[in-house]
């Protein structure tokens, strides 16, 4: 069981999930996709819904990562906010704009902790209207 008070944000935890989606950020704007199959949990049970698929399970995820066009990437996060659950668990979301867009785009990952360090194991990516 968490304990509100003590396991949220634990420093070093969240300094690890913040060292790690910086890295997925800059994998993701950078076209990196060695390192975003990396950051994805290899398992059937990952899933990523982005603004126009909907990927169930590492391959597919993998599959779209290696055929999306790699221009028009380019993205500033204008808010973050990244929690921790404990030390095995955490979510990390983002309000986004692409480079010559005017729409305000939303992520959100969770985070798990496993053997090979922390990898995404759900993931959204929307565009409001």
């Amino acid at each position: 069981m968490i304990d509100e008070h003590q396991d949220i944000n634990i420093p070093e935890v969240l300094q690890e999930v913040e060292a790690a989606f910086a890295r997925y950020e800059d994998a993701l704007v950078n076209n990196k996709v060695d390192v975003l199959d990396e950051l994805f949990w290899n398992s059937p049970h990952t899933l990523r819904y982005g603004a126009t698929e909907n990927l169930y399970g590492f391959e597919q995820i993998q599959a779209f990562r290696a055929g999306r066009p790699s221009q028009g990437l380019s993205r500033e996060v204008l808010r973050t906010a990244i929690t921790t659950y404990g030390r095995d668990f955490a979510t990390a979301n983002i309000e986004f704009q692409r480079s010559g867009s005017t729409r305000l785009g939303r992520q959100s990952q969770t985070w798990m902790r496993t053997a090979q360090g922390w990898r995404v194991v759900a993931a959204h990516v929307s565009l409001m209207g």
